[in-house]
């Protein structure tokens, strides 16, 4: 007689499945800023910084240009805001999530963010503790707001927003806050119509109108204006 060989099994093991890492963009002009949120940001295993940028134009260049899933945008940058760099890449890339990144504790703010087409707003004080999770909400199409405000206002305010209702109209518009920033930043009307491909006497009429509505005299009164609204750095 043969004896029988014992069969045996290679026992299985279930193989998670990986996913790549979620690839960001971010957007600060301060160096130092960018180094320590990069720092906090590639501590994470599924997520990875593919591209910096310094301020808001280069942010919109290059998310056209390279694969990105997400963009962190800081407020307050040359040329163009975080806030301007949302709402173009919102109508350029309306796939790409985004995410603000700011010094300033202002639900208005917040609204606008969310309005320009940004999931969540986090404060630069906390992101050690905050940024990592607004971004995996984020790229969940979930709403991110800093600690002391509640999800119900975020879902309250896009449900609004999807009736065609909102918030009540801005003081100046999109165009004005576009060379309000460039005045208050010391170019000149030749060098903002060039940067805007309007001409030099637009920038004027669009000048003169600023200070008819807010009630100022001058560039100075213009430019403190544009640090309380967070357009540039004091």
């Amino acid at each position: 007689m043969t004896s029988r060989q014992p069969i045996t099994t290679q026992p299985v093991t279930n193989q998670p499945l990986t996913t790549p890492p979620i690839r960001v963009l971010l957007a600060d002009d301060h160096t130092l800023v960018r180094r320590g949120v990069r720092l906090i940001l590639e501590g994470e295993p599924d997520l990875t910084v593919v591209a910096e940028a310094g301020d808001g134009a280069e942010a919109v260049d290059l998310a056209r240009a390279r694969a990105v899933d997400l963009a962190v945008l800081d407020i307050a940058m040359p040329r163009m805001t975080g806030l301007q760099a949302a709402r173009e890449l919102s109508r350029r890339l309306p796939g790409l999530h985004l995410l603000i990144l700011t010094m300033y504790d202002n639900e208005q703010y917040f609204f606008e963010a969310l309005k320009a087409g940004a999931s969540g707003y986090v404060l630069k004080s906390v992101a050690d503790r905050d940024l990592v999770e607004a971004c995996r909400a984020a790229v969940r199409d979930e709403p991110f707001i800093y600690p002391g405000a509640e999800r119900a206002l975020v879902r309250s305010y896009l449900d609004r927003l999807h009736r065609g209702d909102g918030l009540p109209e801005r003081a100046i518009t999109e165009r004005e806050e576009e060379i309000l920033k460039l005045v208050a930043e010391g170019h000149t009307s030749k060098e903002i119509g060039e940067l805007l491909f309007i001409s030099a006497k637009t920038v004027e009429r669009h000048r003169a109108n600023l200070l008819q509505k807010l009630g100022m005299r001058d560039r100075l009164e213009l430019t403190r204006y544009a640090i309380r609204a967070g357009l540039i750095d004091p």
